[in-house]
C-alpha cells in the first residue's frame, strides 16, 4: 500500500485556473496537495472561488495537507505602512479561512528578517507582532494553526517565547535550510515545534526547487530529525519544474512521486525505529 503524499500546486505555475495542476497531481499518484497557488500575490478568494477548489479536489480525490499563505505585495501584513499592514491582515485572514473550508489546519506564512538598524527593528516587531495579535482570534476560530516557514532563524525563535505552540508552530523548507550554515542545527533546536515540512531540492547556492535527491540535500539527516519532530503528517513536495532538467509535466510529476516514496520510506523507517519520541 502505497503511503499518503503531498505535492505543491504550483509546480507548474501560481496563477490561473488550478484545474489542470491538480489533475496532473492526482494522475501522478498523490493523494494530498500543498496549496501555493497566489502565495506572494495580493489575490484574494472569493467564497465561489473556494467551492469551486473545493469541489475540483473532491472529484480528484485530493486532500489539502496545508496552506501555503501569502504576505502580500501591497497587502503586506509586515509592512510599516499601517494601511498596507492592515490590509495584509485581511490578505491571511482570507487564507484561513479558505484552509479551514478546504479541511486544512495549517496556514505557513513568511515573518521576514529584522533589519540591521534599531528603528527598523522596532518597526519591524512592532508591526508583525500587532498582526499576529489579530489573527490569532481569527486562526482559533478555525482550528488552524500558522506555521512561520524558516528563513530568519533568529525572528521565529523570539516568537516562540511570545506565542504558543496552540498558534504558532514551524514550517521547515528543506532548501532553504541547505542555502544557510547553521540552519539544520536550529532546526533540530525547534522541532517540538514543527507542523509543516517543504521538500526540495538544490546544490546549496540558490532555491531552485529541485526535486529530492538531485541536489546536495542531506535527506538522511533531515528525515531523521523530522521523525524525532512534533510533525504527524505526510511527506510534502514543494518542487518546481522551472529549473528542473524535466520539462514534461507528467514526466515531472512521475520522478517527483518517485522521489516522494523514498523519502516517506525513510521516514517510516525512522518512525518505526523508535526515531520518534
Amino acid at each position: 500500500m502505497l503511503p499518503m503524499l503531498s505535492m505543491t500546486t504550483d509546480y507548474a505555475r501560481s496563477d490561473g485556473c488550478p484545474e489542470p495542476e491538480l489533475r496532473g497531481i492526482a494522475e501522478a499518484g498523490f493523494t494530498y496537495v500543498h496549496w501555493c497557488h497566489h502565495w506572494c500575490t495580493d489575490f484574494v478568494y472569493h467564497p465561489s472561488e473556494v467551492e469551486q477548489v473545493g469541489r475540483w479536489l473532491r472529484d480528484l480525490g485530493l486532500g489539502v495537507t496545508d496552506l501555503h499563505g501569502s504576505a502580500g505585495e501591497e497587502k503586506c501584513w509586515t509592512s510599516f505602512y499601517e494601511h498596507e499592514r492592515r490590509a495584509g491582515v485581511e490578505l491571511v485572514a482570507n487564507r484561513i479561512e479558505m484552509a479551514a473550508a478546504l479541511g486544512s489546519d495549517v496556514v505557513i506564512m513568511h515573518a521576514g528578517g529584522e533589519p540591521d538598524d534599531a528603528a527598523g527593528r522596532t518597526l519591524f516587531w512592532r508591526q508583525l507582532r500587532r498582526s499576529l495579535d489579530a489573527l490569532e482570534p481569527v486562526a482559533r476560530r478555525a482550528g488552524v494553526r500558522l506555521a512561520i516557514e524558516n528563513g530568519d532563524f533568529r525572528v521565529i525563535e523570539r516568537l516562540f517565547e511570545n506565542y504558543g505552540a496552540d498558534y504558532l508552530g514551524l514550517c521547515y523548507d528543506a532548501g532553504h535550510g541547505n542555502l544557510h550554515a547553521g540552519d539544520v542545527e536550529r532546526f533540530d533546536r525547534l522541532r517540538d515545534r514543527l507542523i509543516s515540512i517543504h521538500l526540495h531540492d538544490n546544490h546549496g547556492v540558490s532555491d531552485q526547487h529541485l526535486v529530492p535527491f538531485a541536489g546536495t540535500v542531506d535527506w538522511p539527516r533531515v528525515m531523521g530529525l523530522i521523525a524525532r519532530s512534533s510533525y504527524g503528517k505526510w511527506v510534502n513536495l514543494e518542487c518546481s519544474l522551472r529549473h528542473s532538467p524535466v520539462t514534461d509535466p507528467a514526466a515531472f510529476l512521475a520522478g517527483a512521486f518517485g522521489a516522494a516514496v523514498r523519502l516517506a520510506e525513510m521516514l517510516e523507517c525512522e518512525r518505526g525505529g523508535g526515531g520518534r519520541r
